[in-house]
């Protein structure tokens, strides 16, 4: 499957090969939409903890775009939130818990990326009963070079009839407070802000039905 959107840039399903430009870009957008290479010392972690095991475990709803200069950013999805996360839970997380050290549930000692590793050890995989009516989720991130080309909205309209189309009824998302123009643009996709107790405050939570 591939999408053209003109200027050299295309949406195409991600593969083993793209694994590393997943990395990339998760790293290069993961402090709330900003690059996190100098705040990072490992820099696979985050892309390994939110976007390589989508293309591993649910490929048919992992996409790339890719540029004149590569791969330039990614749409990530899966129609069934409760089987991903216990996929995560059972087989990911150990996998990539058994080669890194635990840094203890210590923050202030903690460096680097050390809150990456605490997360593979214990990671957060909860999935509240207030959001079971959305239970498909995903997320995207693009590089600059990407933004501004309605390239976002275009990708992401190709992953909601993805979803809808594998039986899922809505999907959620978590946004970081920190980002705001993240929460406009979803917004504009049809998202509505759900709050609840129930959900975690540190992220804030949007949902749309398909």
């Amino acid at each position: 499957m591939e999408l053209d959107f003109g200027g050299g840039y295309q949406l195409r399903r991600a593969t083993e090969a793209d694994r590393q430009a997943l990395e990339m870009v998760c790293l290069k957008t993961g402090d709330s939409g900003a690059d996190a290479t100098a705040r990072e010392d490992d820099p696979r972690l985050l892309g390994l903890i939110y976007a390589v095991p989508y293309q591993v475990y649910v490929p048919d709803f992992a996409f790339v775009v890719e540029g004149p200069n590569g791969v330039c950013g990614y749409i990530l999805g899966t129609p069934e939130t409760e089987g991903f996360n216990e996929t995560l839970r059972t087989e990911w997380f150990p996998s990539l818990a058994a080669h890194l050290p635990d840094p203890g549930p210590d923050e202030s000692s903690w460096t680097g990326s050390d809150w990456a590793r605490r997360a593979i050890h214990h990671p957060d995989l909860s999935y509240p009963p207030v959001l079971h009516p959305w239970p498909a989720h995903g997320h995207i991130d693009l590089l600059p070079e990407a933004q501004g080309k309605r390239i976002g909205q275009r990708a992401m309209h190709v992953l909601f009839e993805c979803l809808a189309a594998a039986g899922a009824p809505g999907m959620h998302l978590g946004v970081s407070p920190d980002n705001p123009g993240a929460q406009v643009f979803y917004r504009k996709l049809g998202f509505e802000t759900l709050s609840d107790p129930a959900l975690p405050a540190h992220t804030v939570f949007m949902v749309r039905n398909f």
